[in-house]
C-alpha cells in the first residue's frame, strides 16, 4: 500500500522497481499464455425456463384497447413455411396508456373478424405487460395459428398461437414475450455497442448457452429477462437464482443499470444499485484487486461497504495525477462493481502504462495497482 502523495522526484526510482517488477512480470505472464481463465459452464440452457413468476398474467398492463380498421394486404413471416406470406390480414390498432401504439396483423385463417379480434385482444394486453424500453420498437404483431417458435426484430413481434398455449401452460408466455421483445427494441442500439461488449469480457462467462453460443444474436434478450428478475423481480426469485445471476452478469447488470430503461409498468425496482439483493452484508469496507489485470481494453472494479458511506473511486496515472473518477456519491451496504473502459474525464483513451485505484469511503482509504496494455 502507499500514498500517491508519497511520489516525489527522490523516491520516483525506488517506487517504480517496487511496484513495476511483480506487474511486468504479470503481464509476460499473461502474454505467454502460461496462465489462462477457464470460463465455467452457463449455469443455464436458456433463460426464458427459469422461473414463471417474473412476469404473471394478473400483472399490471399498459394495454387500452383495439380498434377494427378492415382488412388488409401486409407481408408476414409465417415459421411453418419459414418463409414471408403475403395476405388479406385482419388489422387492429393498439393502444398503449405510455402513448404507444402497434399494428396488430392477424391471419384471415382466422375466419372472422371477431375471432381475430379475441386475439389481437388477448396478446395486446400481455404485450402491453412488457416495459415501455421494449415495446418503443414494436410496430406491428403477426399472428398465426401453429406451434412453431416465437420471433423479435425488424420493429415486430411474431406469434404463433399454439405455442403461445404451450407457453402459457408453462407459465412462460409474459417471459417469453419480454426475450423476443428485447430482440425488438433492444438489439440494434446495444448488441454491438462498445460498453455491452466490454461487460460480456468483463463478466467471463454468460449466463445460458444458448447465448454463449449465439452471443451477438441472443445475449442481450437473455440476459435482458434476468435483469428483470433481480433488479424488479427479486421478491419472486429465490436467493441462490438471484445470487447466480448477480455472480454470472454483474458488468451486464451494471450495463443495464446505466441505461436508465423505461420500466413502466414494472416501475418500483426491488433492488438497484443502491439496494444490491442480498441479505448479509459484508463484514468490512475492501477494494479488491481489478480483474482482469492487465487489461485492454476494459476491467472491473470491486469494492464492499459494511455500511452506508459516502464513497469516491477515483483513478490516478504513476504520476499521481488524477486520471478519472468513476463514483462520487452515498451507496448502501453491499457489494458493487463498476467497469472502467479505460478513458479519461474528457473520454480520451489513456495509453498503455501503470494506473492506481483509490478508494476512499468515510475514514476508509485503500489503493490497487493495474496495468493496461496495448
Amino acid at each position: 500500500m502507499f500514498r500517491i502523495t508519497w511520489l516525489s522526484s527522490k523516491g520516483t526510482i525506488p517506487f517504480l522497481l517496487l511496484v513495476l517488477m511483480p506487474m511486468i512480470c504479470l503481464a509476460q505472464t499473461a502474454k505467454s499464455g502460461a496462465s489462462q481463465t477457464v470460463q465455467a459452464d452457463p449455469p443455464f440452457s436458456g433463460t426464458i425456463f427459469i422461473d414463471p413468476d417474473i412476469i404473471t398474467s394478473s400483472d399490471s398492463t399498459t394495454f387500452q384497447s383495439v380498434s377494427y380498421s378492415g382488412q388488409g394486404s401486409r407481408t408476414m413471416y409465417d415459421r411453418r413455411v419459414n418463409n414471408w406470406i403475403t395476405v388479406n390480414a385482419y388489422l387492429f390498432d393498439a393502444s398503449f396508456d405510455d402513448g404507444l401504439t402497434a399494428e396488430i396483423q392477424v391471419n384471415p385463417e382466422f375466419d372472422s373478424t371477431s375471432a381475430a379480434l379475441a386475439e389481437a385482444q388477448k396478446y395486446g394486453w400481455v404485450i402491453g405487460q412488457l416495459p415501455t424500453a421494449l415495446r418503443a420498437d414494436v410496430q406491428t404483431v403477426w399472428i398465426h395459428k401453429g406451434i412453431q417458435p416465437f420471433g423479435g426484430g425488424n420493429n415486430n413481434l411474431l406469434i404463433h398461437i399454439g405455442q403461445a398455449d404451450l407457453y402459457a401452460a408453462d407459465g412462460i408466455l409474459e417471459e417469453t414475450f419480454v426475450h423476443e421483445a428485447s430482440h425488438t427494441s433492444l438489439d440494434a442500439a446495444h448488441a454491438s455497442a462498445p460498453g455491452w461488449l466490454a461487460a460480456q469480457a468483463a463478466d467471463g462467462n454468460f449466463i445460458s448457452t444458448y447465448a454463449r453460443d449465439f452471443p451477438n444474436r441472443e445475449d442481450i434478450a437473455e440476459s435482458f429477462l434476468l435483469y428483470l428478475a433481480v433488479r424488479y423481480r427479486s421478491d419472486r426469485i429465490s436467493q441462490s437464482l438471484a445470487e447466480t445471476i448477480l455472480q454470472t452478469m454483474p458488468n451486464r447488470i451494471s450495463y443495464f443499470d446505466n441505461q436508465s430503461f423505461d420500466m413502466y409498468p414494472i416501475s418500483t425496482p426491488t433492488t438497484s444499485v443502491d439496494e444490491p439483493f442480498t441479505p448479509d452484508f459484508p463484514k468490512t469496507f475492501v477494494l479488491f484487486q481489478n480483474y482482469p489485470n492487465p487489461f485492454n481494453p476494459s476491467t472491473t472494479i470491486q469494492f464492499d461497504l459494511p455500511r452506508r458511506s459516502e464513497v469516491r473511486l477515483s483513478i490516478y496515472n504513476i504520476n499521481g495525477q488524477l486520471v478519472r473518477t468513476l463514483i462520487d456519491r452515498k451507496f448502501d451496504a453491499g457489494s458493487y462493481s463498476v467497469l472502467w473502459d479505460g478513458r479519461d474525464e474528457r473520454g480520451r483513451q489513456a495509453t498503455s502504462g501503470l494506473f492506481v485505484t483509490r478508494m476512499k469511503a468515510g475514514e476508509f482509504v485503500q489503493h490497487s495497482k493495474m496495468l493496461l496494455i496495448k
